[in-house]
């Protein structure tokens, strides 16, 4: 079990005593280098509190986990697509506030006037998530297109649109089309131009069949007999959709972006308000997200933890690749925790370190 300091403790340790507490949480999954890995990045500022890297990234060339390393960062990629929602909005070529008949007239259902981009973006649109997963070529290789055909001839909605709290994928698919409708551009060029490259992040880039990703790190699981395999694209449904999941990241890339959402390089104070602003209370019968106090913004899970200042981030899940990317903006925090395997409490680890950092969420 592992200690945890008291915040009078917390208060007075170390750097060298924060270092050894914070190894302790990674050594205990990540002490063979042998093994898939994990980079993890604290910094407050300008400061690195703490930096890094475990184990391999690639079990068949055995390359290590280093900060260049490009993850597939899976859900924490929705906040790059609600980024250029916002941006389009603030340009006046869209409103959150439009229905998604606006963007799809070939969506049959008249309720499709009554969910909004807002609904999308807060995962409160009521639309199920019925992909159909009988077909396995469908499961492992659609697209944004082909995994969303299902809401042209959709009848029902889980719940009135506003009303609940529930996360899925396939509405966040949607902004692929949307971005290329409203900006008359393909959604990749949009992104590179008006997202990445202001951001100034160099290498990120969205998975592709046959695309060569440089330093390119694979998710792995263990088989029945203990042993690592590959458990990426191909092995895992619904993995090259981009607008939700698809955005292969580094540490290096990360933290620019990071800078460039506090600097307000990508969007305006007003949105990034919109954005961290929890518009609907996660239950705890929730099947992804739930912690105390923790709401859903616009493509960021945000925690107002009583007597804390306000914890923003995301989790990425897809095939070996688990994601935690987080932040406690009053304090120009940042904390980036990208692993290649998925055998992990992640939350509760992240959660450790918190509290040696004086957080106890």
């Amino acid at each position: 079990m592992l200690a945890l300091a008291t915040a009078a403790q917390t208060r007075n340790m170390s750097k060298d005593e924060l270092t050894r507490r914070i190894d302790m949480v990674f050594n205990a999954v990540y002490h063979n280098p042998d093994e898939p890995g994990a980079a993890v990045l604290i910094m407050q500022g300008n400061d690195t509190i703490y930096s890094r890297c475990f184990g391999v990234a690639d079990m068949e060339t055995k390359a290590p986990v280093t900060f260049a390393t490009n993850f597939c960062i899976a859900s924490v990629s929705k906040q790059f697509s609600a980024v250029a929602l916002m941006q389009l909005a603030e340009e006046g070529k869209l409103s959150l506030s439009d229905p998604l008949s606006k963007f799809f007239p070939e969506f049959q259902a008249p309720f499709f006037k009554d969910i909004t981009l807002h609904h999308i973006l807060s995962h409160t649109s009521g639309i199920p998530d019925a992909r159909p997963r009988d077909d396995r070529h469908f499961v492992l290789y659609s697209n944004d297109i082909t995994s969303v055909q299902y809401m042209r001839t959709l009848d029902h909605l889980n719940f009135q649109p506003g009303t609940q709290y529930e996360y899925i994928n396939p509405t966040f698919q949607l902004i692929y089309q949307i971005v290329e409708r409203v900006a008359s551009t393909p959604f990749e060029t949009y992104m590179r131009k008006n997202v990445f490259n202001r951001a100034r992040m160099n290498t990120c880039c969205y998975y592709e069949p046959n695309r060569l990703i440089p330093n390119m790190a694979h998710g792995y699981e263990r088989d029945d007999n203990g042993t690592w395999q590959e458990y990426d694209y191909g092995e895992e449904s619904f993995f090259a959709t981009k607008a939700d999941g698809a955005l292969y990241c580094s540490i290096n890339d990360f933290v620019q972006w990071e800078r460039a959402l506090r600097d307000n390089r990508v969007w305006t104070a007003a949105s990034k308000r919109l954005a961290y602003q929890p518009w609907i209370r996660i239950p705890k019968d929730a099947e992804y997200g739930y912690q105390p106090y923790t709401g859903y913004g616009y493509g960021f899970f945000v925690q107002d933890y009583p007597g804390l200042p306000t914890h923003v981030y995301h989790l990425g899940d897809n095939g070996g690749f688990t994601i935690y990317a987080g932040k406690i903006p009053e304090r120009d925090l940042i904390f980036l925790f990208f692993s290649t395997r998925p055998d992990i409490e992640r939350l509760r680890m992240v959660n450790d370190v918190y509290h040696f950092l004086g957080y106890n969420f």
